[in-house]
């Protein structure tokens, strides 16, 4: 398992140096080969250490992703408008607080995904975790009722996909 996950993590390395060299258009055989060797030493020095797993190489979750991506990037929107109302709406009170949430899901991902999209949506960071709670910090009280919290955290369960072992 853990080559076949070597073999994704080279394929993104390749695909991201592709994509980040300003060479794309006149690829000489040496630039391309200088390119190839150096993901492939990283490859080996990350699965000599031993780091390439299930949680360092998500690739399992990509096809769920998929579905999940569009749906954060709207709560993002959303959040963007109703943090842009509370700055120009001067009769809006901020008032910070503390919130705490317990996560559902099963792995360090997956909290690490739920965390990072709560810290994403605007008004929002996530401050701490400890086991499943997550220690938010809201710029309105008001605004975090806890629903579009119980969303998110159920759809990234459902992202994080089927119970390991």
């Amino acid at each position: 398992m853990t080559s076949n996950r070597a073999v994704w993590l080279w394929a993104i390395l390749v695909a991201i140096w592709l994509l980040l060299s300003e060479q794309t258009q006149h690829l000489e055989l040496l630039f391309i080969l200088f390119g190839l060797t150096t993901c492939t030493v990283a490859v080996r020095v990350c699965v000599r250490m031993g780091v390439v797993d299930r949680e360092s190489v998500p690739v399992h979750l990509a096809g769920r992703a998929v579905l999940y991506t569009p749906w954060l990037i709207w709560e993002v929107f959303k959040s963007n408008l109703r943090v842009a109302r509370i700055i120009l709406a001067p009769r809006i009170r901020v008032d910070p607080s503390i919130v705490h949430f317990r996560a559902s899901q099963r792995t360090d991902l997956g909290r690490f995904i739920y965390a990072n999209s709560i810290t994403l949506t605007p008004g929002t960071v996530t401050t701490g975790i400890v086991a499943d709670d997550l220690e938010v910090h809201a710029i309105v009280q008001t605004e975090i009722d806890g629903s579009e919290e119980n969303d998110m955290n159920r759809r990234v369960t459902a992202l994080e996909g089927e119970r390991e072992g």
